[in-house]
């Protein structure tokens, strides 16, 4: 009898050991599997739908043809301005399409880097945003000036110049591109071409593209400031969709950190993700 429980108890320690060790590795495979997240693999669906989808498309042609329509109404409207009017737009994803370089950061599973983006810049191969060159080149048909404001580098002028006359956009020169020097808020540049012109449309994708209220902002912030401005959209603001990147992310999301690691920004976006 004794023999038999001692084989009994022996045999449930080995069963209690296996499904330990079993336990214990299917633990170390699942950290395992979390810690090593590619760096960019949340990006891949944005980027698919800007490149592929027919919806970015259409809402981007939408963009232009409200932009135009708005300003038909105001050169319409016989307003006297005390200056000549201008429209101020952002460069990247609002005019231009950098996507291909997202790809890029998908293929080698890298963030961002400037060296990457100076190698992407210097192509000079962004194509243009559906509508986009067509609706600034009617602005300047109606002897309205257009003005780029973009955080590119002041370094990249050249390139930038030259790509943006490569795909057509008009006013593409020394001094209607404005890019970043010492800060990248834009108030101070768009100062800048106020005191020569009157600014009745701003285009970007990022908010801080049409106002201070906007940079540097938590996500409550940022949508408080939106609720409170949303008789300016679609009027003197023109929204480009942007999945892919801007304060929107690093500022909303990752409450302005840039040191998270990548498991770390996985686990927070997995958090603040709404769910029922």
């Amino acid at each position: 009898m004794k023999q038999k429980l001692l084989i009994t108890l022996f045999s449930f320690g080995l069963l209690i050991g296996c499904k330990t060790q079993v336990t214990q590795t299917e633990s170390s495979k699942i950290t395992t599997i979390n810690t090593n997240i590619p760096v960019r693999e949340h990006s891949i669906q944005a980027i698919l739908w800007q490149q592929q989808s027919a919806e970015y498309r259409a809402l981007t042609y939408q963009a232009f043809n409200l932009a135009r329509l708005q300003l038909d109404n105001i050169l319409n409207a016989k307003n006297e301005f005390d200056k000549p009017i201008a429209i101020v737009t952002d460069i990247d994803e609002t005019i231009l399409d950098n996507s291909p370089y997202s790809g890029k950061q998908v293929e080698l599973d890298e963030e961002y880097t400037s060296s990457r983006w100076k190698e992407w810049v210097t192509l000079k191969n962004a194509k243009a945003i559906p509508g986009a060159v067509d609706f600034f080149q009617y602005a300047k048909s109606k002897g309205v000036e257009v003005f780029y404001i973009s955080n590119r580098k002041t370094l990249q002028k050249k390139e930038t110049i030259a790509n943006l006359i490569k795909v057509g956009f008009p006013f593409a020169d020394q001094s209607h591109v404005f890019l970043k020097d010492a800060t990248s808020g834009k108030l101070d540049r768009r100062l800048e071409v106020m005191k020569s012109h009157n600014i009745v449309m701003f285009l970007g994708d990022n908010l801080s593209d049409f106002s201070i209220v906007f940079e540097k902002s938590t996500t409550e912030i940022r949508n408080k400031n939106a609720d409170s401005l949303r008789l300016d959209f679609g009027k003197k603001f023109i929204v480009l969709p942007n999945p892919l990147y801007g304060d929107w992310e690093t500022n909303g999301v990752y409450e302005g950190n840039y040191k998270w690691s990548t498991f770390q920004k996985d686990s927070i976006r997995r958090k603040k993700i709404t769910s029922y």
